[in-house]
């Protein structure tokens, strides 16, 4: 039972911490978006490649 008087406050710290993580990322907005990741991932980019990427090297 000793045990209990140190796993309670630790238990405690360790919800305090969790709970302060969890506002902190609320309040910087990191749930703003939930859908535009996991959408940008499946978008495929249409645009031709450069006339640079295409281009041959000059003959010599």
């Amino acid at each position: 039972m000793e045990i209990l008087i140190l796993l309670i406050p630790l238990s405690v710290v360790l919800a305090l911490v969790i709970g302060a993580a969890f506002w902190w990322s609320a309040d910087n907005g990191q749930f703003d978006d939930l859908d535009g990741p996991g959408q940008r991932i499946l978008m495929d980019e249409d645009r031709p490649p450069n006339k640079a990427d295409t281009s041959e090297p000059p003959a010599s």
